[in-house]
């Protein structure tokens, strides 16, 4: 459909659809959203996603980008470099660098390309300070996607991520009505028409945190993400250690039924599984 019959998914977390949760515990994410887009009624569509949490950008263009460049299909996503730039320290300059070179490489193969830039982190207690260093990787991504002749999805500007409900717990990842949006605002940049706006509104908050709430909050959120967080950044470790990509071949997208736990999925190998509610 759309001229796209073949497309790849490369990138960390965001592109495997943390925290977008299927009834079986699986993240869906707004990669498989665009893909089931895309597909429409078209059997012969295929699609992969090699993206994986944890990965930073130097494993995503040893590991995936090489497999993207063998399949050749006719649309890569390209979301990476944000693991990079929140470590203290990092050189976002040279993480740009590195992260151009991955796009002149699939655009020298003929294939299209989609990047993604960072989002405002405005709103976000703590993550706010990262803000900075986002906009200076932005900056640079908007340049490498007009040197290269990358479309962009610009997450920055997108109002409703800048609505705390579109953030998840952790404050790292989307909540599955942002990865919606996300896959309608990506659709728009291709040019494949949508029945939704992902510029909707979110319905008028609830009475606003105090300072005492947030705090609150802000402690919780030390304890259970970031302490976390950085034990695995001294330890070398990676959220992603053990796991596989989620869809490590181009195959045809069979769909699913995300958000019904008592149904039963087919998955892209056509096996049938019961769905059962995350633990």
């Amino acid at each position: 459909m759309y001229g796209i019959n073949s497309y790849v998914a490369i990138g960390d977390s965001f592109t495997e659809g943390l925290n977008d949760h299927r009834g079986d515990g699986t993240f869906r994410g707004w990669a498989d959203r665009l893909a089931e887009m895309l597909a429409g009624d078209e059997p012969g569509f295929q699609y992969a996603n090699l993206s994986l949490r944890g990965k930073m950008l130097d494993e995503i263009m040893d590991e995936q980008l090489p497999i993207a460049l063998e399949l050749k299909p006719d649309l890569v996503t390209l979301c990476a470099g944000g693991n990079d730039v929140i470590v203290p320290g990092a050189d976002v300059d040279a993480i740009a660098e590195r992260f151009e070179a991955g796009v002149a490489k699939l655009r020298a193969a003929g294939i299209p390309v989609v990047i993604f830039n960072g989002p405002d982190t405005k709103t976000l207690s703590v993550m706010s300070v990262l803000r900075g260093k986002v906009a200076i990787y932005n900056t640079h991504l908007w340049a490498i996607a007009a040197r290269h002749g990358a479309k962009m999805v610009d997450l920055w500007t997108m109002e409703p991520l800048h609505d705390r409900r579109a953030w998840s717990d952790d404050r790292l990842h989307f909540t599955s009505d942002a990865h919606r949006r996300i896959a309608l605002h990506t659709a728009e940049v291709l040019g494949v028409p949508v029945t939704e706006d992902w510029r909707e509104p979110y319905p008028e908050g609830t009475e606003p945190a105090t300072w005492i709430t947030s705090r609150r909050s802000d402690l919780a959120w030390t304890k259970v993400h970031l302490l976390p967080w950085i034990r695995r950044q001294l330890r070398g470790e990676s959220m992603g250690d053990g796991l596989s990509p989620k869809r490590p071949e181009l195959a045809p997208l069979i769909p699913l039924v995300p958000d019904n736990p008592a149904s039963i999925d087919l998955d892209v190998r056509g096996d049938v599984r019961g769905n059962a509610t995350a633990s």
